[in-house]
């Protein structure tokens, strides 16, 4: 009863202080011009980006778990003003928008946080991070000096940071929080407003510091930030930047792994080595805070993808997939690199500055010393070609081309940016994650194992083509999109009558032409119906249409359904931007001139009538308008469809393959999963990528000819084990049979370790008696291996001590080959989630050959722990 007793007023405590708060003693956060300083001392800090809605908060804790355990110190994050404040003045803090919960699982993971607040986020995230009533307050103009807008947004900032005060979560209080951001990039902008421009961006700067947070600021991309704010770069790489005062440490707001995708566009993708490469090289030359866009990029729900056109899919090649899955060899490269940092800490803040020597052309070191027990330095060969032979210290180097060695004790080298020694993990769904390495075949997009349908029996609705309520209105001439639907909808219906004589039908007739009707500028997409008879589409970013039409004599209705797909989130005067149509509205090719529709009476109708009614819902599945939907049923525009699905067994993350269907948004269960788009890359572009050299979006891409999105994520808290509702809204000619779904999980572990390899990151030592001193025991490579969690390793596909030959899931035996191979693996790592390997003669009983550097080669299969236990 006592240890009973004990162990529950334990967890009280602890749940005490999560809702307090105190998570830490209670420290101060200072900076100088080498590091940020927590509690007194410099820190060398690595941050991972996770933004709390694009997941749930049933998966927050994991993401965050998994981050810590890659080595991440921080996580970042930005805040959403339009999810947080969706009407004016009425706040939603709960469920995805929980930020206060979300900040206190950091903060109970032993994570510090950065809060960026705005509250203009980009983020390809829908308007920019505003809401969209903003934009109707009379005289507003966005990111200038405006007193509208800055009246607006000094509001909301302050609401965030007095709620954060509030719930003791900064660090003085004991809380998380060491450092906030005002704006956001405005630096790419400035110049388009003027002297506006600049006295906005002193009055933000003002505004945030005089809501004394009590944690450091920083302006991403701001380089004349005032003195008091931190400057910060942006980028692919940031090693040459230098902030606008010697008094600010070299901060990294966003460091790219990856980038963002638009629909009927190719996926990119950012090699493990280049990043790596990337981070070492701005520890090497004097950066002391780095954080990744994104660590989890996750998913765009709903509708709060931006755009116009990014997909529903936020993965961004993160560490951390969009399901919530370790991407390797990405996570554990980047894992290995900051334990490898952090060895260097103490070196690399008991100077100012390193000591730079040159070691060839392209070739050059960076030494951290204290001229006492602390040395660490960095070796870098910047030569995108060659591999170089340098001299360090008396003693010799090889470093292969695009790549930085680091030595912890300025000798030992603990880990190279171009050796890759981790293992690479091959998902069963998914996005093509890395045909960029040098076999495409590892991460190559494959379908289900299985190839069962979601259901065979569904249920249809179809959705009236253009008015379809009372709350319709006439007005004479082209209202814009955004001021009536007000982000409510995607859509918006656009209708008008015209009257075609005898003689215009003869005219057309004795010509052979038909009349066409012109847009002078659309975004994001339209639909054109005559009649209520599709007639064409066009999709595009304020492009011209030119859209033939079939009319008939006596009256016709001409409908236009404007569509938006995901709101401008990037540049100035984004209230300007608006959608829908510019410009004039014309019918062209009649006898007697050009009919222009601009000015006449039009009939608008917000939404669909399937959203009004919330088809989608639970509480609407007993409705009679719904039809069952034969299997042979031809396909027809606009129609809404559901059915009731049973969720794959497991805690596997799952997948809805939407791969048989055009163009639309889904539901599970009530939750809107987001949009979808059944369109194809080009089929030209994708090569194998070479890591090597400066990278950009366009370096590494995949999918070429293939769907850009296929698959799309359902958070495993949004299902039961059965009866799950499914509606889809498709607005093309497609049936719903074919729609499958699946777990997503990693089906295929492998990896390749030589016994010249560096030894494990642990083999080092950091005596916590002694002033910094490290060391190096004397140990030989290890080889880890892992399934996702609930997953063990089942079997061996192939395993081979000596010389094999080829690479993951081609791999194949060499002239060299230990008989042992495959029962010292199955020992070691059958019937566990994880295992680990020795790599020396010793452990495979003996050298199969004499003077030839040997390699362990090894691909094991992961299944469910259940399936493989009974």
């Amino acid at each position: 009863m006592g240890i009973k007793f004990q162990w529950v007023l334990l967890v009280l405590t602890v749940q005490s202080l999560l809702v307090a708060g105190e998570f830490f003693k209670p420290f101060n956060v200072s900076y100088d011009g080498r590091a940020i300083i927590i509690d007194g001392k410099r820190r060398m800090l690595i941050s991972g980006g996770i933004h709390y809605p694009r997941a749930t908060p049933e998966m927050w804790p994991d993401l965050i778990s998994k981050s810590k355990e890659g080595g991440v110190d921080v996580i970042e994050t930005y805040v959403f003003w339009n999810g947080h404040e969706p009407v004016r003045g009425q706040y939603n803090f709960e469920g995805r928008y929980d930020i206060v919960k979300f900040v206190k699982q950091v903060g109970s993971s032993g994570l510090y946080l950065f809060l960026r607040i705005g509250p203009y986020v980009c983020a390809e995230w829908n308007f920019g991070g505003f809401p969209v009533w903003l934009r109707d307050i009379p005289g507003i103009e966005f990111r200038t000096d405006n007193i509208p807008f800055k009246e607006e947004m000094q509001r909301f900032v302050k609401k965030i940071v007095d709620l954060m005060r509030e719930e003791s979560l900064f660090s003085w209080q004991g809380g998380p929080i060491i450092m906030l951001q005002i704006e956001n990039e405005y630096g790419n902008i400035e110049h388009s407003y003027g002297h506006k421009g600049k006295d906005y961006m002193r009055w933000a700067a003002k505004m945030a510091v005089g809501l004394d947070a009590g944690v450091p600021w920083v302006m991403c991309k701001q380089t004349d930030a005032p003195e008091y704010i931190i400057d910060t770069c942006n980028g692919y790489y940031c090693d040459g930047f230098k902030p606008n005062s010697k008094k600010k440490p070299i901060v990294w707001t966003e460091n790219w792994d990856g980038w963002y995708t638009n629909w009927g566009e190719r996926v990119p993708h950012r090699p493990a080595e280049d990043i790596a490469f990337a981070v070492a090289r701005f520890f090497q030359r004097g950066g002391s805070f780095q954080n990744y866009y994104m660590y989890f990029g996750g998913t765009n729900l709903g509708r709060t993808a931006g755009g116009p056109n990014i997909i529903t899919s936020y993965d961004y090649d993160a560490p951390i997939d969009e399901y919530g899955l370790l991407r390797q060899p990405k996570w554990g490269h980047l894992q290995d690199l900051h334990a490898a940092i952090k060895l260097c800490e103490p070196a690399l803040v008991a100077v100012n500055s390193p000591h730079y020597i040159k070691l060839g052309p392209k070739q050059e070191a960076h030494v951290y010393s204290d001229d006492g027990s602390k040395c660490s330095a960095f070796l870098a060969n910047i030569d995108d070609h060659n591999s170089a032979t340098v001299k360090f210290r008396n003693q010799a180097y090889t470093l292969p081309p695009w790549s930085v060695s680091i030595l912890p004790d300025c000798r030992n080298t603990a880990f190279n940016t171009a050796k890759i020694g981790v293992q690479t993990s091959i998902k069963t769904v998914g996005f093509d994650a890395a045909s960029y390495l040098n076999d495409p075949a590892p991460l190559k997009l494959m379908a289900p194992y299985e190839v069962d349908y979601i259901s065979e029996t569904w249920k249809f609705v179809r959705e009236p083509i253009g008015v379809w309520s009372d709350s319709n209105f006439t007005y004479q001439g082209i209202l814009e999109h955004l001021n009536l639907t007000k982000d409510h909808s995607d859509y918006l219906w656009y209708t008008t009558r015209i009257y075609i004589s005898d003689e215009d039908i003869s005219f057309w007739e004795e010509n052979q032409v038909n009349p066409v009707l012109t847009i002078d500028s659309m975004r994001d997409f339209v639909c054109i119906f005559v009649n209520g008879q599709f007639k064409g589409s066009a999709k595009g970013k304020w492009i011209k249409v030119v859209q033939p039409v079939d009319l008939i004599q006596g009256h016709n209705d001409i409908t236009l359904l404007s569509q938006t797909v995901g709101l401008q989130n990037y540049g100035a005067f984004l209230e300007k931007d608006g959608a829908g149509f510019r410009g004039q509205i014309i019918l062209k090719g009649f006898k007697n001139g050009d009919r222009k529709l601009t000015q006449t009476m039009w009939t608008y109708q917000v939404g669909l009538k399937g959203e009004s009614l919330r088809r989608y819902s639970i509480d609407e599945n007993g409705s009679t308008e719904w039809t069952d939907l034969p299997t042979d049923a031809t396909a027809t525009r606009f129609c809404w469809y559901k059915t009731y699905f049973d969720a794959p067994g497991g805690l596997d993350p799952v997948a809805l393959d939407l791969s048989s269907m055009g163009k639309g948004q889904v539901w599970v269960n009530g939750h809107h999963i987001g949009r979808y788009w059944t369109l194809n890359a080009p089929k030209d572009g994708c090569q194998t990528c070479d890591y090597r050299g400066a990278y950009d979006s366009d370096k590494c891409v995949t999918n070429c000819g293939s769907p850009t999105q296929s698959w799309y994520h359902i958070p495993r808290s949004w299902l039961q084990a059965s009866d799950n509702l499914l509606v889809v809204f498709e607005e093309t000619e497609k049936n719903p049979f074919e729609i499958s779904i699946k777990s997503y999980y990693t089906e295929t572990i492998c990896a390749e370790v030589s016994e010249n390899y560096y030894p494990p990151l642990h083999a080092w030592s950091l005596p916590k008696t002694s002033n910094g001193t490290i060391s190096l025991n004397d140990t030989v490579p290890e080889m880890h291996l892992r399934c996702d969690a609930g997953n063990t390793i089942s079997s061996i596909k192939f395993a081979s001590y000596g010389t094999p030959q080829g690479s993951c899931q081609n791999f194949s035996r060499g002239n060299c080959h230990s008989p042992n191979s495959f029962s010292v693996v199955s020992q070691a790592c059958i019937g566990r989630q994880s295992c680990s390997i020795s790599i020396s003669n010793a452990v495979f009983g003996g050298d199969p050959c004499h003077g030839v550097v040997k390699t362990l080669s090894v691909a094991l299969r992961c299944s469910s722990s259940s399936s493989t236990s009974s």
